[in-house]
C-alpha cells in the first residue's frame, strides 16, 4: 500500500520539477503547441491547476461533488478541455502563482483527510493515497508534454514507481472504457527501474507478462509515447491489447500518440 506521506513528498518534488522548466518562460514560449493537439504550454499548466482545484472540492467539500458531476455531464466532452483553455488564457505570472497555491492547499488537505475515508471522483470513487497518486501522475504526464514540446530530456527518477503501480491497478479501467471485459487473469509486469532494480507487480506464475522499462510503461500508460516506439515486450494476447488501450486517467478513452511521433 502506498505510503500517503511519501506520495504526497514526490507529488510535491514532480511539481517543483515542472514549475522549474517553465518559470521564467517567454509569453511566445506560453503559446507553443505540445503534443496533445489544440493544447500549448499555458493549457497544460492551467490543466494542472484546473484538476488540483477539482481536487480540492472533492477532498474538502465532498458535499458539492454531485453538483460538480451534473455540470460535467451537462458541459458534454468538452468540459475538460474548457477548463483548461479558460485558464490558458490567464497571465503565465498569475497562472504560476495560482497552480503553486493551489497545489499546496490540495496537499494540506489530502494530509488531513480522515483515514479511510474514500473520496468522490469522474470515475470510482477514490482513497486519498490513490487521490495523491493520480494527482502525481498527471502532473508528470502533462509534464511530459511540455518537456517534449521544448526537446528536453527529464530523467526518470524513484518516483515513477507510483505510476507504474497506478497504470497496473487501473487496468481493468481500461478495458472496460472501451466496452470491453477485463481479462479474468491478472498480468505479470516486470519493469526496469531508473536505478537498474526491477518492480514486479501481479503474480510470478501468471500466463501472460509485460516486460520493459519502467519509463516506457509510464508512457504509454499515460499515452505519451505508442507502444511501438517502447521497449515494452508483451507475452500473451490481453496484454498485447492492454497495451494499445491503457489509460491510467479518467474520462473519455484518449487518442494517445501516433507512432514515431517522437523518433
Amino acid at each position: 500500500m502506498a505510503d500517503l506521506g511519501v506520495v504526497l513528498g514526490d507529488l510535491t518534488a514532480e511539481s517543483q520539477e515542472l514549475e522549474e522548466l517553465v518559470t521564467g518562460l517567454a509569453p511566445a514560449d506560453w503559446a507553443r503547441e505540445t503534443p496533445a493537439k489544440g493544447w500549448t504550454v499555458a493549457h497544460q499548466i492551467g490543466h494542472l491547476t484546473w484538476t488540483d482545484g477539482k481536487a480540492l472540492v472533492a477532498a474538502a467539500h465532498p458535499q458539492r461533488w454531485q453538483a460538480e458531476l451534473e455540470s460535467a455531464l451537462g458541459a458534454g466532452e468538452d468540459y475538460v478541455d474548457r477548463g483548461a483553455a479558460e485558464l490558458s488564457a490567464v497571465p503565465p505570472a498569475e497562472l504560476l502563482a495560482r497552480w503553486r497555491s493551489g497545489r499546496a492547499e490540495l496537499a494540506e488537505v489530502l494530509a488531513a483527510v480522515p483515514p479511510g475515508q474514500k473520496l468522490p471522483w469522474y470515475g470510482p470513487p477514490m482513497s486519498v493515497a490513490s487521490m495523491a497518486t493520480a494527482r502525481l501522475m498527471e502532473t508528470w504526464a502533462h509534464g511530459q508534454d511540455v518537456f517534449d514540446t521544448f526537446g528536453a530530456v527529464r530523467a526518470p527518477t524513484a518516483r515513477l514507481w507510483h505510476i507504474a503501480r497506478f497504470g497496473t491497478r487501473t487496468r481493468d479501467f481500461a478495458f472496460k472504457l472501451h466496452s470491453l471485459a477485463p481479462p479474468v487473469e491478472e498480468f505479470r509486469v516486470e519493469l526496469a527501474s531508473p536505478d537498474g532494480t526491477n518492480w514486479t507487480f501481479g503474480p510470478e506464475a501468471a500466463g501472460q507478462r509485460l516486460t520493459g522499462s519502467a519509463l516506457d510503461f509510464c508512457l504509454v500508460v499515460t499515452q505519451r509515447r505508442h507502444p511501438a516506439d517502447t521497449d515494452l515486450v508483451a507475452t500473451g494476447p490481453e496484454v498485447e491489447e492492454w497495451l494499445g488501450l491503457a489509460q491510467a486517467f479518467a474520462g473519455a478513452p484518449g487518442p494517445g500518440r501516433e507512432p514515431g511521433q517522437f523518433a
